[in-house]
């Protein structure tokens, strides 16, 4: 399954079918969403529901797991998966009726299908500008999970279900960015937190402002949790929660009447996932555009290579002079004559491939030393001696 790729949520569809998905109680399918990153804002991984031997951008494990949530949503209250997309899609169109809905344009789509697959795109895809987003450090929405809870309202029979996700937004991120304001000395990860909530916003004006106002509007268990936990992530810096930050968490479990393991069980959690995952997770890390312009860089070429992989050698195998230059760039640096040769041989290939056109565009040549760095690994074993298969 290629979440890029027309028809995904059909095959998504299928694979979760045949899994366990609708026998998970909500409060535990939600812990499973937490370890993969989803309520974080930074998808390190995808729901155990489906097939994970397809490399997932993060962008696509976004996909993967919010459509998973809708889908775990609606077998659990419905108690079975039949009309699926039409309800999502009769969902997003609701909120659509706001003008202020950014899925306004896409409405013109006849098959629901494929409404759905633009609307999860339009969703979560913030930048449209492959070499605009390298240097983009939020790819996915901090706030998605309110998408989840509002769909799950509207199964429950909410009437103004667009007031609802506008007031629940508005009501977290005002939270959290009080947080954050309240913070004398703000360090990297909070400046870039402010900025990843900050676009992740689509309402900006409501009435929920308050403290109170946000209190009297969170009822729903995993509302709690979810605020819970974004108040955690707010609060988290330099890799620990303060007394007073602690202290605040507390008057919220009093508040809402919870228990205080859902307390002690948010903190410990964010404190293992950015442990854990510190390196995957773009705004713990504060890296020069250009740095990480590279590092996003490096990664799509690989993924793009090894999804081309049989095309690629295919292609390569009818072209004996880059074959055999990419060959001794296993044991040698090439000249700068002989990297000029492969560079026109493989933009030549790479316009046989439409998925590789990131190579045609400006600039776009900046890519090849990426790429005749990581050919070698998908020649075959005998041209290259020196290989250790993983």
């Amino acid at each position: 399954m290629n979440p890029s790729a027309s028809g995904w949520i059909k095959k998504l569809l299928k694979e979760v079918a045949d899994s366990d998905i609708e026998h998970v109680d909500s409060i535990a399918f939600y812990k499973q969403l937490k370890e993969t990153g989803f309520i974080y804002g930074s998808n390190v991984k995808v729901l155990p529901y489906i097939n994970q031997s397809f490399d997932f951008t993060e962008e696509e494990r976004s996909k993967v797991n919010v459509m998973l949530c809708f889908y775990h949503n609606h077998v659990t209250i419905t108690k079975n998966n039949s009309s699926f997309i039409e309800y999502l899609v009769d969902y997003y169109k609701i909120l659509g009726e706001d003008q202020r809905s950014f899925f306004q344009e896409l409405f013109g789509e006849k098959s629901k299908d494929k409404l759905l697959e633009n609307m999860i795109h339009k969703r979560i895809h913030i930048d449209d500008n492959i070499i605009s987003k390298s240097f983009n450090y939020f790819l996915v929405n901090a706030l998605l999970f309110i998408d989840v809870l509002g769909y799950n309202e509207y199964l429950n029979g909410e009437k103004n279900i667009a007031g609802y996700v506008n007031n629940l937004e508005s009501a977290l991120e005002s939270m959290v960015l009080t947080v954050l304001d309240t913070k004398s000395n703000k360090t990297d990860y909070d400046e870039n937190l402010m900025k990843l909530f900050e676009s992740s916003m689509r309402q900006k004006e409501t009435d929920i402002n308050t403290y109170e106002d946000v209190i009297k509007l969170i009822n729903d268990p995993l509302e709690k949790h979810y605020l819970i936990d974004l108040v955690c992530m707010a609060s988290w810096s330099d890799r620990v929660i303060d007394s007073a930050e602690k202290d605040f968490l507390n008057k919220i479990k009093d508040d809402l009447n919870l228990e205080q393991n859902v307390i002690d069980n948010s903190i410990a959690s964010i404190n293992d996932f950015y442990k854990n995952h510190k390196a995957e997770v773009a705004f713990l890390s504060s890296k020069n555009l250009a740095q990480s312009f590279y590092d996003n860089s490096s990664k799509i070429v690989s993924r793009l290579i090894n999804r081309n992989r049989k095309r690629l050698i295919k292609e390569l195998s009818e072209s004996k002079e880059a074959m055999k230059l990419l060959t001794a760039s296993t044991h040698r640096n090439l000249s700068d004559d002989e990297q000029k040769k492969v560079q026109q041989q493989l933009l030549d290939i790479f316009k046989s491939i439409p998925s590789l056109a990131i190579f045609m565009l400006p600039g776009g040549a900046l890519l090849l030393p990426l790429f005749v760095k990581i050919i070698p690994k998908l020649l075959p074993s005998a041209f290259d001696d020196n290989r250790i298969d993983d």
